[in-house]
């Protein structure tokens, strides 16, 4: 190509000067409505739809904080009264509906696991490890106990655990055991007898169907089994799971399930350290552990509890009456603890380690209601007015659910950043019932470090945010309780960033390199808005004829950018245009384009696809001198003749000159009648001059017969090849023939 087909003259000052707020692609938008995007925000009294919005939660409450650390059964009574089973210390409390908290049993063992409530007020309590149901008397049974209760051993099945107890209509109490699986069915007059022996290490939890057969799950394969009031049992669903952590059947007499723990053996088992009164014991299970110990000094000792050492999250499933089972709910960061159901009958989980109540509404839609300040829930039961009581541990805390919704709730999002500093326009809320929004900015990413206030968007009217520009924002919405009921199912804000001009961070240039063009849509290049762009480096080929440029470039705004790519020669002052328009970050051309010489190049980024006329902004950088050699080396006076002088046989002596117009010769070699090439030193073994002189001797080698004569003009005749290199690998070659003797 024609030099002056490349001299195009580089100016871009009047769009690199251009002032002013230049938008960045236009107005951009920042749009919540999906669960994964709202849970990252902070709810007070707000539920969250599994499948996108927000909605006023129940109405939940503390109603009593315990001595001890761990509650794991509670059960009401029909005055309302709370019975809570807990360990570290090991006690029985009871509260009343106005939260009065009074201990009405201590034993000497580590845990009150279990508890069950008769209709006469008597309470069933179950201790572990090593334990035994007592069973608990008040003073007084025809109005709400005031008096003090007196506590005896109801029955002592010989198991290292008691997990749970279920009474059916007739007051037989069934108590579920580990080590051995056992189902124990104890009568109302004390008598008692084995009622289900399983082939699994433990039975965990208890529930009755309405045809008063018992429900029982299973820790060590995940099997439910329904056992009739005679004692036959059918396993009714083998869970993937390992261990069945709770059980609830509702009024039709569909069994939910609730399954964690993987079946394959894990190499690392979850702990959690609790500290007791009594003397530490040391006891093992297959069900993971829990550590005690008598005092904060003393070795920790394994004591398994449900789901503790559970790995993989959990699952819920339901079990129609038929048996046909089917897959509810799954978390991976969430272990159920409690099933149960509010007065509309729908399904509720209680779950550690997040603390977390989740209403299970059908096959993969729940909604995240409740996010309590214990670590683990761990039961429920029914409160007066069609609420629940709550238990916790880490602490171990008594909570009401419901029965009805807060009265007002608050949701504040997560920050958003746009990266750059930008005005903030209307905003769009698609809502129903009584909710208001506000917003605030600022231009750290902390709102607690002087944000602006928070302020009330007139929904009503132009719904503008009303906040300064910056480069952060947020949304809080307010919901009130009413008719109908205040539901946020997503809200939009609109922004304008201000353009920022491109960076571009680094030019190579590598002559002897060509780019390979990239395929369109395999993905070599990966664009996340706010994120640094990845491109996979360009496929490349060795070419001596060619010269390679490849570069990275950012955009804080993410706007699309064009390149320009300029050259310009030692001691010139103009830059000429080579390439322009490109979007890939990288360019290969022929290097015969430009003469011999040293040369610069310059690359020119813009965003200017990303904008209006007279709003794009520009960068440039320049790269590192570069040089191109095209021109080969020329070899001159290359002689050959034999050496007389040479003792012990033949040898050549050769000589020539080597030289190029541009740079130094790098390297010569020699070939002696087609044999392989050697290496030759020029006359003062430093390489390094546009000129060098080579003399060396070659020892001809003697044949062990005579050679065959082709004809009297070439017998003995020697061929001399000899190659020089410049730095860039341009090579010469002569060649001489040297006569026989």
């Amino acid at each position: 190509m024609a030099r002056k087909k490349l001299a195009l003259s580089f100016v871009l000052t009047l769009s690199i000067l251009a002032p002013g707020f230049a938008s960045a692609e236009g107005t951009r938008t920042w749009e919540q409505s999906r669960f994964d995007e709202l849970i990252k925000g902070t709810a007070h009294g707000v539920a969250f739809r599994s499948g996108g919005g927000l909605e006023l939660a129940p109405a939940f409450r503390s109603l009593a904080t315990t001595p001890s650390t761990y509650i794991w059964s509670i059960a009401s009574d029909a005055f309302g009264n709370i019975y809570a089973a807990a360990g570290a210390p090991a006690r029985v409390y009871r509260v009343t509906s106005d939260g009065t908290l009074t201990t009405i049993f201590e034993p000497q063992e580590l845990q009150v696991q279990a508890l069950a409530v008769a209709k006469n007020g008597i309470v069933y309590a179950a201790t572990a490890p090593d334990g035994k149901v007592y069973r608990l008397d008040p003073a007084q049974t025809a109005k709400p106990p005031k008096g003090s209760w007196s506590a005896s051993v109801y029955f002592d099945p010989g198991a290292k655990y008691i997990w749970d107890l279920a009474l059916d209509a007739s007051g037989n109490l069934y108590v579920a055991t580990g080590d051995q699986g056992e189902i124990y069915k104890v009568g109302s007059s004390g008598q008692h007898s084995l009622f289900f022996k399983s082939d699994e290490v433990h039975i965990r939890v208890l529930a009755l169907d309405p045809k008063g057969n018992l429900i029982a799950g299973s820790d060590g394969s995940g099997l439910v089994y329904r056992i009739s009031p005679k004692g036959e049992a059918f396993v009714l669903y083998s869970a993937p799971k390992k261990e069945i952590t709770a059980l609830a059947i509702d009024s039709a007499g569909n069994i939910y399930a609730a399954g964690a723990g993987e079946k394959r053996p894990v190499t690392a088992t979850p702990s959690l350290n609790i500290n007791v009164a009594p003397p530490a014991q040391s006891v093992t299970s297959s069900a993971g552990t829990i550590s005690i110990s008598a005092t904060p000094t003393t070795a920790a000792q394994p004591f398994p509890s449900p789901g503790a050492g559970a790995t993989g999250g959990s699952e819920i499933y339901r079990i129609a009456p038929d048996g046909a089972p089917e897959h509810l709910w799954s978390s991976h960061e969430d272990l159920v603890y409690a099933l149960g159901f509010d007065q509309h009958g729908h399904l509720l989980a209680g779950t550690g380690n997040r603390g977390h109540i989740f209403a299970i509404n059908g096959v993969d839609d729940f909604t995240d209601l409740v996010k309590a300040s214990g670590s683990q829930l761990t039961a429920f039961a029914p409160a007066p007015g069609g609420g629940l009581y709550v238990s916790s541990s880490n602490l171990g805390k008594i909570f009401v659910l419901g029965p009805g919704p807060e009265s007002e709730g608050s949701y504040e999002s997560d920050v958003f950043d746009a990266h750059v500093f930008s005005r903030w326009g209307r905003s769009i809320m698609r809502s129903t019932g009584h909710v208001e929004l506000y917003a605030r900015s600022g231009n750290v990413d902390n709102p607690d470090r002087n944000w602006s206030p928070w302020t009330r968007v007139d929904l009503a009217g132009n719904s503008e945010l009303n906040v300064p520009p910056a480069r952060f924002v947020q949304w809080k919405s307010m919901l009130h309780a009413g008719s109908p009921a205040p539901l946020v199912d997503d809200v939009l804000l609109y922004y304008l960033p201000k353009n920022i001009a491109p960076e571009i961070d680094e030019i190579i240039v590598q002559p002897g390199v060509r780019y390979q063009p990239v395929p369109r849509g395999t993905g070599a290049d990966v664009s996340i808005p706010g994120q640094p762009r990845f491109d996979s480096p360009p496929p490349t080929t060795r070419d001596h004829d060619s010269i390679g440029i490849r570069w990275t470039a950012h955009d804080d705004n993410d706007d699309q950018l064009l390149y320009s790519i300029y050259y310009r020669g030692d001691g010139e002052s103009r830059w000429l245009l080579l390439k322009s328009d490109l979007t890939e970050r990288f360019y290969s051309f022929d290097s015969s384009l430009l003469p011999d010489g040293g040369y610069t190049i310059m690359l020119v980024a813009s965003d200017a696809p990303s904008h209006s006329p007279g709003e794009a902004l520009y960068a440039k950088k320049v790269s590192a001198r570069f040089e191109v050699d095209n021109t080969s080396p020329v070899i001159e006076n290359l002689s050959a003749a034999w050496d007389e002088k040479a003792a012990g046989g033949k040898h050549i002596r050769v000589r020539f000159r080597a030289s190029d117009s541009f740079s130094a010769i790098k390297r010569a070699e020699y070939s002696l009648d087609g044999g392989d090439w050697q290496f030759v030193d020029p006359m003062g073994q430093l390489s390094d001059s546009k000129t060098e002189d080579y003399d060396f001797r070659i020892a001809v080698p003697q044949p062990e017969a005579p050679v065959p004569a082709m004809g009297e003009a070439v017998a003995g005749d020697h061929v001399v090849v000899v190659h020089a290199y410049d730095r860039f690998d341009n090579l010469a070659t002569a060649k001489t023939v040297i006569r026989g003797r």
